[in-house]
This record gives structure tokens, C-alpha cells and sequence, in this order.
């Protein structure tokens, strides 16, 4: 039976390198998202997922997509990442990050659940911030801590389905986003990638090869896993 993955961001960074993975794979792979995925072959479904109806309206042309019972691994990885503060996070901003980072995935999790089979995964892409904070992005690290109550939840309401789910928790990975987050400043992109066991920044493909180990490890049910290098903690 043909295996698919449903990618949200897989246009570019993490999505993109998980994408190409699953596809030499041989999975169908669906992107969602406002961009095309630039790996050949995979399916793009375009939509806003800052708005319930673009996210609803994804998950159930993604639904359509699926064979019924067919294993699947939905792979939660597009966020949005404001800079912000405690003192001046507008309720604007907040709820719109936690459209992207929370609220979108809650749709894409009830239409296309109930249509896949055993062996599938739901996989969330958090980050260091799931579980620690920095200053300067008060509303991602907030939405990123309530991803992870939704992934352990996700496991527990899944009890007996055969099918499991794990937090992926990427420390600081050469991405499009780190990289507009720190306004294209390679000193601080290089400092910030020191702060590990390797002295360097994640890849890409470290993060799209863990996901994919993640879809595959059933035993790791309900897991956070920290695919950071060995972060320096302080």
C-alpha cells in the first residue's frame, strides 16, 4: 500500500528538505502552503493557514487526496515567528501566530485522521523554544509551548490507533525564517550557531532526516526529541 506524507511549509527550509526525502522514498508527498514546494513531484495545496477557513479548506483537499485506511504521516511544520515582547505584543500578533503555529493544525489533525490507517504519524515541528524561552519572540516561544501540550495530547486521544506521534525539537537550523528573524546578520547567525557540541547551525536535511526516523520509530510515541547538536545550556 502507497504511503503518503502531508508537509505544511514544505516550499522551503525544513519543509522543503523533508519533502525531498519522503519523495526518495517513494511517498506522495502534498505540500501546504501559501508557496510551491521547489521538489519535483509533489503535490501543492496553496492556502493561508492564518485564517480557520484556508486551513480547513487545505485539510479536507489534502482528505480528498488520500486513499482511506492508507498509512500517512502528517508532518506539522509551518510556523510563523514574530519579533516581539512581553511589553509590546500587540493580541493581534499574538493570535496570529497561534493561528499558524496552533490553531491550523487542530483542522488539518480532525479531517485527515479519521481517514488514515495503522502505521501513520503525526509529527510536530517544534523547536528549543517548545520547552525553554529567549527574549524577542514572546509570541512564537508561547505557541510553540502550547504545540507541545497539543502533540502530547494528540498521543494520548490516540491510544490504540496504531498510530503514534513525537515533537521534533530543532535547535538553531539555517533556515529562510532564522534567517529574516535576525535580519540577515551572518555575524549573529554564526555566533548563534557556536552554541552547540559541533559549533555550527542545524541543517535542513538533519532536521528532514529525524522527522522521517520519527515517521518510521513507533517506539518513540508521544517522544520530544532534541535534534539540536548538544545545545550549550547557560
Amino acid at each position: 500500500m502507497s504511503q503518503t506524507a502531508i508537509i505544511t511549509g514544505a516550499s522551503s527550509g525544513i519543509g522543503a528538505a523533508t519533502a525531498h526525502k519522503f519523495v526518495e522514498l517513494g511517498y506522495q508527498v502534498i505540500n501546504i502552503a501559501r508557496r510551491k514546494s521547489p521538489v519535483d513531484g509533489v503535490i501543492n495545496i496553496s492556502a493561508d493557514l492564518s485564517s480557520e477557513e484556508g486551513a480547513s479548506n487545505a485539510a479536507q483537499q489534502a482528505a480528498d487526496a488520500l486513499g482511506t485506511g492508507s498509512p500517512a504521516s502528517l508532518v506539522h511544520n509551518a510556523s510563523l515567528m514574530l519579533k516581539d515582547s512581553v511589553t509590546g505584543c500587540s493580541n493581534a500578533d499574538l493570535m496570529r501566530v497561534l493561528a499558524v503555529n496552533v490553531g491550523a493544525v487542530n483542522p488539518r489533525n480532525r479531517e485527515l485522521l479519521p481517514g488514515i490507517g495503522a502505521g501513520s504519524s503525526v509529527i510536530y515541528v517544534g523547536s528549543t523554544l517548545s520547552e525553554k524561552a529567549v527574549a524577542g519572540a514572546h509570541s512564537y516561544v508561547i505557541s510553540k509551548h502550547a504545540q507541545l501540550g497539543q502533540m502530547r495530547a494528540t498521543c494520548q486521544d490516540l491510544m490504540g490507533s496504531k498510530i503514534h506521534t513525537a515533537m521534533i525539537c530543532p535547535g538553531f537550523t539555517d533556515t529562510e525564517m532564522l534567517r529574516q528573524h535576525l535580519g540577515g546578520d551572518t555575524s549573529l547567525m554564526h555566533e548563534i550557531g557556536s552554541q552547540n557540541g559541533f559549533g555550527r547551525l542545524v541543517t535542513p536535511e538533519e532536521i528532514a532526516g529525524a522527522i522521517v526516523w520519527a515517521h518510521q520509530s513507533p517506539v518513540i510515541n508521544g517522544t520530544v526529541i532534541h535534534a539540536n547538536l548538544g545545545q550549550l545550556e547557560r
